[in-house]
């Protein structure tokens, strides 16, 4: 494996879980996306655009619980501000969403 980190290096991320509060179509993406918003509890609301557009609707996404890094810097994507980056599964070109298995309190780490 080339890529290998420490600990210390996996111990920078912070993943955290959020409930999607809001969900946007992103026209301007050069890939089909959604612009999302995201409560995360205590961490306050944070935006990510998201090509989850194959599998998810905008309706069946509201309210959905996801697992995001939530300390990345703040990206420019088009118009829109992304500050965090929801995690998905690649199985080809699908993306399926990483959630917790119960509901949990929004801004529950990830260890």
């Amino acid at each position: 494996m080339d890529n290998t980190i420490t600990f210390d290096d996996f111990a920078k991320i912070d993943l955290r879980v959020g409930t999607i509060i809001e969900v946007n179509d992103f026209p301007e993406a050069k890939t089909p996306a959604y612009q999302l918003t995201i409560d995360f509890g205590d961490l306050g609301i944070k935006k990510s655009s998201a090509q989850i557009t194959k599998r998810y609707t905008k309706g069946n996404l509201l309210n959905k619980q996801v697992i995001a890094v939530v300390n990345f810097p703040k990206k420019q994507i088009a118009k829109f501000m992304s500050a965090c980056l929801v995690l998905g599964a690649v199985n080809g070109d699908d993306v399926i969403l990483l959630k917790p298995e119960v509901k949990l309190k929004n801004g529950t780490p990830v260890n």
